[in-house]
């Protein structure tokens, strides 16, 4: 197996840098050109081909101009390429066939694509992994780099190098998952998004049973209607009635290839003292401000669906027309081949096929996929929330209270002697729409809305979802602390003063957030990516090119390097109010 390493370049008109480094970043490579020292481009080819290099956006950007580096081209050269894939954006077989490019194979880790985030920069995903430090391009695109700048520029890619070191080591698992399927299917799948390695890893499955892959092409305003299923029925007057409204209702394709909810349907659905609302996403409630205790009585909880959408799919023989029947054997297959191995421990193999099963759902309503199918979009999401208003009636009728409901599950609340007949009514549901309820009992749920929420479960440990899920490579860093304050009170009643003032960890107390254009501080330029606190005598940060305020940044002080210490002019008192005004917005009053 070959040794992993990072890489990335700096491009100027008369400098240019080709830089790599090893996981840990201790030891380097680096590879200048410039006036009076050429390119070593042995050494550089080299490198490609002796070890296996880890890049963010190499495949577009980093490796064709190392590649035109390698043939021979220019400072002014690789600059004109390197300004060209900036301003339009060309993926790399473009920009290669635009500067006659030749490319070689390079064992290659693209990070861009499995890391989670969409647009997601290198430097913000440096900010939510919380690295030492936070650095702009220290020298305008455009400028001539002088002698004594070099050093600078080696420095800040060095920086950019770790972040990339570091952005690599948090998402090992999800290449490792798509090297053990590349091995499977015998495609390269290190480099892709989940997205695409369903499209690839499906698309290579219909080919082998003889399926012709093509993408269907659904013009603006294409109308569609829902099919409705035999088993949804209700009881309910109120209900029928929007049964009756879903049939009768037409689902339009725009001109993105979306389908939207025809206007009859936006209307909020008012059952048992509850507001819910129908969407392409899934159904929804609208609770705000809500606070959900299980008394000593009471049995509280989720009920939810396994594997909702596939089954839906599975279960009604929902294809994509243009792909014909068999895309199920292909796709049964897969499902199948998951759950056996789920029940068999087989972690690797249930979670590289979970990886498939959930991204191809999305490429149903995706334009540009050979998946996509409107027509099934609405069936599987329509019946899912159909599906869903049939257990919500149920519990209601069985004594029960429905207090929540998302996409796949719903939440109720019932007397303890309750509780056995509104399963005995669930589990029903399981003979009419083939599939599985899974129960998850609550101790509380605190909900400031239904995508934004504290559940607690009956062992004190905790889930949560929105401006109360900690910072992670799919959510920026704000005010961590304020986020354990509130959740340590509303599970053991520990004051917030006594978790704050408690906190030594400065990471818990910073801000992190992209800045279109760059962010500037009492003059101070900070970057496009700026990570602040809230000081005692703090100031506002400001948009560079509009002097418009950072949003949240009343009163606070930047932190782009990290310090061991926290900040001297720290302003506790700020973090301790906004926690109290976060419990107030999940229903409680702080006492």
């Amino acid at each position: 197996m070959k040794k992993k390493v990072v890489f990335d370049i700096e491009i100027y008109k008369d400098y240019s840098l080709f830089s790599f480094s090893d996981l840990d970043g201790t030891r380097f490579v680096e590879l200048e050109m410039f006036e009076g020292h050429p390119l070593d481009r042995a050494k550089l080819k080299a490198v490609l081909k002796t070890y296996t290099i880890i890049s963010f956006n190499g495949i577009n950007f980093d490796l064709p101009i190392t590649f035109a580096a390698i043939s021979g081209a220019s400072c002014q050269r690789l600059k004109d390429i390197c300004d060209s894939i900036i301003a339009n954006g060309d993926p790399h077989w473009k920009t290669n066939q635009k500067f006659d490019i030749n490319e070689f194979p390079v064992d290659h880790i693209d990070i861009i694509e499995p890391s989670p985030g969409v647009a997601v920069s290198l430097k913000l995903y440096g900010g939510r992994l919380n690295a030492p430090k936070l650095q702009d391009l220290p020298i305008e695109p455009s400028a001539s780099i002088r002698a004594d700048e070099r050093n600078d520029l080696r420095l800040y890619c060095r920086n950019d190098l770790a972040t990339t070191a570091m952005l690599y080591k948090a998402i090992k698992n999800e290449v490792d998952i798509r090297a053990d399927m590349s091995e499977q299917y015998g495609i390269d799948l290190r480099s892709k998004s989940g997205a695409q390695v369903a499209k690839a890893v499906i698309g290579h499955q219909l080919k082998e049973i003889g399926v012709k892959v093509k993408t269907q092409k659904v013009k603006e305003g294409t109308t569609y209607r829902y099919k409705m299923p035999d088993f949804i029925n209700f009881a309910s007057e109120q209900l029928n009635e929007l049964k009756d409204l879903i049939i009768k209702s037409k689902f339009v394709v725009n001109d993105k290839g979306s389908v939207l909810i025809p206007d009859e349907l936006k209307k909020v659905i008012k059952f048992d003292g509850a507001k819910y609302k129908i969407g392409i996403g899934g159904l929804h409630s609208q609770e705000k401000k809500q606070a959900i205790v299980c008394g000593e009585n009471q049995v509280f909880g989720e009920f939810d669906y396994a594997s909702m959408y596939p089954f839906i799919i599975l279960n009604q023989n929902l294809y994509p027309s243009h792909l014909g029947k068999r895309f199920l054997t292909m796709y049964k297959d897969i499902v199948d081949r998951r759950i056996a191995a789920k029940k068999l421990g087989d972690k690797a193999t249930s979670e590289s096929l979970k990886l498939v099963i959930n991204s191809s759902f999305g490429l149903f309503g995706n334009k540009y996929s050979f998946l996509y199918s409107p027509d099934l979009l609405i069936q599987t999401t329509i019946t899912g929330q159909l599906c869903l208003l049939m257990l919500i009636e149920k519990v209601v009728t069985a004594g029960g209270k429905v207090v929540s409901a998302n996409t796949d599950g719903i939440n109720i609340i019932c007397h303890k002697d309750k509780f056995r007949e509104i399963q005995a009514q669930l589990d029903t549901s399981d003979l009419d729409t083939g599939m599985t309820l899974e129960f998850t009992p609550y101790q509380a749920t605190y909900n400031e809305s239904v995508n934004s929420y504290i559940a607690v479960m009956p062992d004190g440990t905790v889930k949560s979802k929105g401006n109360y899920t900690k910072p992670g490579l799919m959510k920026n860093t704000v005010n961590t602390i304020c986020i354990e304050s509130v959740i340590k009170y509303l599970t053991n009643k520990t004051p917030v003063e006594q978790t704050i003032n408690g906190c030594n960890d400065v990471t818990k107390f910073v801000t992190v957030r992209t800045v279109n254009g760059g962010a500037v501080w009492r003059e101070q330029y900070l970057g496009k990516v700026v990570r602040f606190y809230h000081a005692i005598d703090g100031h506002t940060i400001n948009y560079k090119k509009n002097g418009n305020k950072v949003a949240n940044s009343d009163g606070c002080a930047p932190l782009m390097d990290l310090p061991d210490t926290l900040p001297s002019d720290l302003n506790k008192d700020w973090y301790i109010s906004e926690a109290k005004k976060m419990i107030g917005l999940l229903g409680v009053d702080y006492a």
